[in-house]
């Protein structure tokens, strides 16, 4: 896969520049409009630019990870995630094992991130250990460990940096603008250029984050069917991730912590309407269930070649989706069966281990009565002692 990698690189650097004109026009912009002088606006940009992208290369994991409100768990918080993860790792040939975060969401959903395969990170939600299967779980968790090993997090983590920078600036310009109304008169043609001037500086405020998040979407949508056709490849079962996203795309519930900016991040795009699933139509990933119908085509034998092979009957001959060089590489394997269900535990045990862990993440004390009931304590709570509503029982903290 070094074309994909290599492609990606070239990527970060064409998107990033981009990102980055894309600002420094908009401090030219504002330099010029409130202070008459658009070198000063261009310079502060610049140094803007030139900080946020190196933020975004070594700290972007860190922000997006934060933001996301992900704690990371040890293979002895939760050992069944921790397994299909170190499963993956060996699959796609990753050195090091990336860390695992947990998101505190009943939103099914997952994303990957970090600057290398070296520094990378995978978060998954409560609600996506609380649903999936121990086939669908490792089908996810293949698609985002595909992201880190062909470089597609640094690219993200740089993007979302950039284009949070970008809306904040365009934001609080445009407000700027909006009550003042300008700092300088126009020399040349008083208040009716003024105004003109206003309006283009208002309107360019409002455009600029429009035409970035273009400009992010860009990356186009051919990431996302390759991070699929290497989850097949890993887990050696299309069937896992297929029916993982089926239900991903069947949950109506909205994550909480995210943004247009990290949206992209997703396995599935996290945004949709109140009560509602999500709809095929996305601008930032593949339509759902046209990925379902390209996994599920895959049959016999799995290769990329047989995913290649599958998107182009749905596509009914679009293009190449997989690298030349991967295609003719081999890496035919046969599918496997279904894991037993006795492997995977129910989903009333895999929403008690998911709870579990969430209570030791946030410090609540567990202690069980004589009568076998379980009290969660949280870190917050300041009596020196409590009762057993059931056998009347006081117990001392």
């Amino acid at each position: 896969m070094w074309e994909q990698i290599r492609d990606n690189q070239v990527r970060s650097v064409i998107l990033v520049t981009a990102l980055g004109i894309m600002l420094l026009l908009l401090g030219s912009f504002l330099g010029q409009t409130l202070l008459g002088d658009w070198s000063f606006g261009l310079i502060l940009a610049l140094l803007i630019w030139i900080v946020m992208t190196l933020v975004g290369y070594f700290q972007g994991d860190s922000i997006l990870l934060s933001l996301s409100k992900a704690r990371k768990i040890g293979p002895d918080d939760m050992p069944r995630i921790y397994n299909v993860v170190e499963e993956m790792k060996i699959a796609s040939g990753l050195e090091k094992m990336p860390d695992i975060y947990i998101v505190d969401d009943p939103a099914l959903n997952a994303f990957a991130t970090g600057r290398d395969k070296k520094h990378a990170s995978l978060a998954v939600t409560s609600g996506l250990l609380q649903k999936l299967t121990r086939d669908e779980l490792q089908g996810v968790v293949g698609h985002e460990m595909a992201h880190i090993r062909n470089r597609d997090v640094l690219l993200m983590a740089l993007c979302s940096v950039l284009l949070g920078t970008i809306v904040i600036i365009a934001w609080y310009g445009s407000r700027v603008l909006f009550f003042t109304g300008g700092t300088r008169r126009s020399s040349s043609g008083g208040g009716g250029a003024q105004i003109i001037i206003l309006l283009a500086a208002i309107a360019f405020m409002i455009l600029a984050p429009i035409m970035a998040q273009f400009i992010y979407l860009a990356i186009s949508r051919k990431r996302e069917y390759l991070a699929d056709a290497s989850s097949a490849l890993y887990t050696r079962y299309p069937e896992g991730l297929a029916s993982a996203l089926e239900k991903i795309a069947a949950s109506t519930e909205q994550l909480k912590s995210v943004n247009s900016a990290t949206a992209p991040m997703f396995i599935i795009n996290p945004f949709r309407k109140s009560g509602r699933v999500a709809e095929d139509l996305s601008s930032t990933h593949p339509p759902i269930s046209e990925r379902i119908r390209i996994l599920r085509a895959m049959a016999g034998n799995v290769s990329l070649a047989d995913y290649e092979a599958a998107y182009n009957q749905a596509h009914k001959g679009g293009g190449s989706i997989i690298p030349h060089s991967s295609l003719v590489s081999g890496d035919i394997t046969a599918q496997r069966d279904e894991v037993s269900t006795a492997v995977t535990p129910a989903e009333k045990e895999r929403a008690r281990e998911a709870s579990d862990v969430l209570w030791k993440l946030h410090k609540y004390r567990e202690i069980t009565c004589n009568c076998g009931l379980k009290f969660k304590i949280p870190p917050d709570f300041h009596g020196d002692s409590f009762t057993c509503p059931r056998c009347n029982t006081a117990h001392r903290l």
